[in-house]
């Protein structure tokens, strides 16, 4: 154990031991500067002798370079890179320069490393050890965080050493903070330092001064003379204890000789640690290999392999204590010593740190630096060069053009505040008209990813204006782009929101030919929300079939597929609304582009909840949550919500409801409210509270959004009806009449023919009940299905024909007992038992014990993908699954992949896939 450590070292032994047998562990230890986190991390490899070690260690100068530290991280395991399923393969290679290929997304990366640790740790248990984390580039941050949240069944230990925990990428792993050792032990490290008797009440006061920081303990005193700690004389002021310690090293640095000096600033300034490099730069400088010599004899630096300070305290205490002329010639000393073809990007950066004005070949050579990092796909990295190129450019034009093209990646890197300030010098450098309205575009974009209110619409508006004259194809985009804001805005965006902005859409240039999906959605939305909806049916009917060729839709397109999800529910159109929800999970999975999938994943599982196929839909909502938690993005409620209703949970709704309404109000997002209020329309249908449902339904109408409309006139018509408000029911069947008319689709004409029947009596209602339920079969849709019977069961008993009304009521039964739509059920039991009939309650499945994580691998493994497969698809390691079908096989009583088709099939209404 390490003194005063026995609690820190028990928790690391027990994730140690944890790892071993199959339990994956990840901890982040935190505190400051000198506590000893970097002690704890050897004392864990030392206890992992028989374990494969791999270790990386954050450095200030290499933040920018991305993928560096994870790249670092990884060496040892790229043996194991041909295991890796391709897309991975190929992401993990290009990140790290390994060969040329597409941009990766982020997160397939992290998958990648994910599954080579995974495969590592197979040979072997694997313990990870990263310190100095807070100087780590973010690309590597997001990659190992990733891997540390996902990680469940390996062999497999990540221990991240930190300052602060201010990444959100490392928030949510377990903490544990390291703080200073108590003062017995702090005594007894002292003494083991200090040479003769000491003053014990200098002795208390170092103790009190350092609060048990173990390198104070230790570094404070040496240089201290005999006097100073018998009598006092001389203790350290009230700095900063950081501060102190630097100024420990820095008195040991100054009594160094003048080459030695120069020797340490060179390497404070080279991060890779590289010993032949060290020593070309130091000899271009003339510094000869022996004025290493007195700096290891001062204990502030080791030169073996590799290049190793003492303690990352005496790197900086080193670097900023030189002048800026002294850094600048040695960075330029590294820079000559850099090959420029094994490591052009660091021959830049030290270029870059070494210029002493504007320099335009500098500035291109970081722009090539920036082209490359993009190619990695270390967007962070690309933000860092170009804004840093901006800063070296000395014509005002290419400045500008430079400012724009660096704050466009500062917005990609999540650095909207960055973005903000290189438009500001992008705007003050002379740019033309068309790079001005790029700007503007920039700046409304900026807006709306924060806030997705009134504002962003207008904003953007100008924009398309600005850059209609320029690049007809991209103005038509942004004014797409307004109207998807609109949307967004709703009845927060004011009244007429998405009239005004359909409006000014009509002034947007021609689309080009062939028309792309893009251009017909903005016409067709246009006239939408200008002449009504069913002059937009054909337009809008276009751009879905575009979307859902067989061939997939276009790079440029595939952006627009959320938007195409929501104009085919609009449309009434479940068989487009399916396929595009299924395109758009694929997209997104074979990207590994976690910020969409959790939006794709939000709606199949809102076309799951449709088809009645409610705990298909939970598995989908539950990995959404997962993936935002990892991806630390805002979490999404809108199914959640819905389904909730549908399931008749009353409180769950109310919380629901009141989170979406806080969560709208503060981003301006007023659809999130006519989403909740349509909720509680079909929630307290459910339970028979037609009054309250009328009032919630009223209130969801009253605005013209995209797709929530028809769907809240059809619960108005019920509850109107149901309510005794008849003269309102009958006005919201003309409206929701002409929109099922122009769909045209089974779906549409069964919900007109439902509610027609609701309208009617005698034969006219009966057929109409007749006709809805045949359309509605014909369609995916089985909660209305559902319904359908519901209703038609309880008009027949109100007709006296019990034996009939048993039949439709059964059905309605059976149906919302096998989805989980509790309230619904609940409300056919009880019509049940009014004819007559003894009910009993459902029994549950045993498929039901499943998690929805468990259920949702089950499937994917009862359709016959392999373990690889289903790990690739949800982000998770082929181990992991595998644990997780042991836990599925034990639940349903089986013991192979064989079985779980047959055990999986009786809590399955599989409506979805006919």
């Amino acid at each position: 154990m390490l003194l005063g450590r026995t609690t820190e070292c028990q928790i690391l032994d027990r994730l140690l031991n944890e790892a071993r047998s199959g339990h994956s562990g990840a901890l982040v230890l935190h505190g400051d500067p000198g506590i000893g986190k970097t002690a704890l991390l050897d004392y864990l490899a030392q206890r992992a002798s028989e374990c494969g070690v791999a270790r990386a260690v954050g450095v200030e100068s290499e933040m920018e370079l991305a993928f560096a530290g994870l790249h670092q991280l990884c060496v040892p395991m790229l043996g194991q890179l041909e295991r890796l399923p391709v897309p991975q393969r190929e992401a993990l290679g290009v990140a790290f320069g390994l060969w040329a290929g597409d941009s990766p997304d982020r997160f397939m990366v992290g998958l990648a490393v994910l599954t080579l640790i995974s495969e590592t740790a197979e040979e072997k248990p694997l313990v990870c050890l990263v310190d100095d984390a807070q100087w780590l580039d973010q690309e590597s941050v997001q990659a190992l965080a990733f891997a540390g949240r996902r990680l469940l069944a390996e062999r497999v230990l990540i221990v991240f050493a930190i300052r602060e925990v201010r990444q959100k990428d490392l928030s949510s792993l377990p903490h544990l903070e390291v703080r200073g050792i108590d003062d017995h032990h702090a005594h007894q490290l002292l003494a083991s330092v200090i040479q003769g008797r000491l003053d014990e009440q200098v002795l208390d006061e170092i103790v009190a001064e350092t609060h048990g920081n173990p390198l104070a303990l230790l570094e404070l005193p040496k240089g201290l003379t005999a006097v100073e700690l018998a009598g006092g004389f001389g203790l350290p002021g009230a700095r900063a204890l950081a501060g102190r310690i630097e100024q420990k090293f820095l008195a040991r640095f100054n009594a160094l000789p003048s080459e030695t000096q120069r020797l340490l600033l060179v390497a404070s300034a080279e991060p890779v640690g590289d010993v032949s490099l060290l020593r070309r730069a130091s000899g271009l400088l003339g510094v000869s290999a022996a004025a290493a010599t007195p700096a290891e004899d001062a204990g502030l630096i080791e030169i073996g392999a590799r290049v190793r300070f003492h303690h990352s305290l005496v790197r900086s205490a080193v670097y900023r204590a030189a002048t800026s002329a002294d850094r600048q010639a040695v960075h330029r000393a590294l820079a000559e010593a850099t090959d420029q073809l094994v490591d052009a990007d660091r021959r830049a950066w030290h270029r870059a740190h070494a210029a002493l004005e504007p320099d335009e070949a500098v500035a291109e050579e970081l722009e090539r630096s920036a082209v490359r990092a993009q190619q990695r796909g270390g967007i962070a990295a690309t933000a860092a060069f170009l804004a840093r190129s901006v800063e070296l450019t000395p014509g005002v034009t290419r400045r500008g053009m430079r400012a724009l093209a660096a704050a466009q990646a500062k917005f990609e890197a999540g650095a909207p505040d960055q973005a903000i300030e290189l438009l500001a010098i992008a705007e003050m450098n002379l740019l033309d008209d068309s790079q001005k309205a790029r700007v503007a575009r920039l700046r409304a974009q900026i807006v709306f990813a924060r806030n997705r209110g009134s504002e962003a619409p207008m904003l953007l508006l100008h924009a398309a204006q600005q850059l209609s004259p320029f690049d007809a194809a991209l103005a038509r985009e942004t004014y797409l782009e307004m109207l998807g804001s609109a949307i967004f805005a709703g009845r927060l965006g004011g009244e007429r929101i998405l009239q005004t902005s359909a409006e000014a859409a009509r002034a947007a240039p021609p689309g080009i030919q062939p028309r792309r999906a893009i251009d017909l959605l903005l016409d067709g939305l246009t006239t939408r929300f200008t002449d009504g909806y069913s002059a937009s049916v054909p337009e809008l009917r276009e751009a879905i079939r575009i979307l859902c060729l067989d061939g997939g839709p276009s790079e440029d397109d595939a952006r627009w597929l959320w938007l195409g999800c929501r104009v085919a529910s609009d449309l009434w159109d479940d068989e487009s609304w399916y396929q595009l929800v299924v395109l758009q999970v694929q997209l997104a999975r074979a990207k590994g582009a976690l910020n969409v999938l959790p939006i794709a994943l939000n709606y199949r599982a809102g076309v799951y909840l449709h088809a009645g196929e409610f705990a298909a839909a939970s598995a989908l909502i539950d990995e959404a949550e997962a993936i935002t938690q990892v991806t630390g993005n805002a979490p999404l409620r809108y199914t959640s919500l819905v389904l909730a209703a549908w399931r008749g949970q009353e409180s769950h709704v109310l919380i629901l409801s009141q989170a979406s309404f806080d969560d709208a109000i503060g981003r301006g997002e007023g659809r999130a409210i006519t989403l909740a209020e349509y909720a509680a329309a079909v929630l307290y249908n459910s339970l028979g509270k037609y009054e309250s449902a009328f009032a919630a339904a009223q209130r969801s109408r009253q605005y013209g959004d995209l797709g929530l409309r028809g769907w809240a006139l059809t619960e108005l018509v019920e509850a109107a009806v149901r309510s005794g408000n008849r003269q309102e029911a009958s006005a919201a069947f003309e409206t929701l009449a002409g929109r099922t008319r122009a769909s045209g689709t089974e779906w549409a004409r069964g919900i007109e023919a439902r509610s027609r029947a609701l309208l009617n009596e005698g034969k006219v209602a009966e057929s109409c009940y007749r006709e809805a339920i045949d359309r509605l079969t014909h369609s995916r849709i089985l909660v209305h299905l559902a319904r359908a019977h519901l209703l038609y069961g309880e008009w027949l008993r109100r007709e006296n024909r019990r034996l009939d009304a048993r039949e439709e009521l059964r059905a309605a039964y059976d149906l919302f007992s096998r989805m989980g739509a509790e309230g619904f059920a609940d409300r056919a039991r009880r019509e049940l038992l009014a004819t007559g009939e003894t009910v009993r309650k459902r029994a549950i499945m045993k498929s039901s014990d499943l998690t929805a994580q468990e259920t949702q691998i089950a499937r994917m493994a009862a359709d016959g993908n392999t373990n690889p497969e289903i790990g690739g698809q949800l982000f998770i390691s082929s181990r992991t699954v595998e644990w997780h079908l042991h836990k599925v096989y034990a639940k349903l009583e089986i013991s192979s992949r064989r079985e779980l088709r047959k055990a999986l099939s009786g809590n399955e209404i599989g409506h979805i896939s006919r």
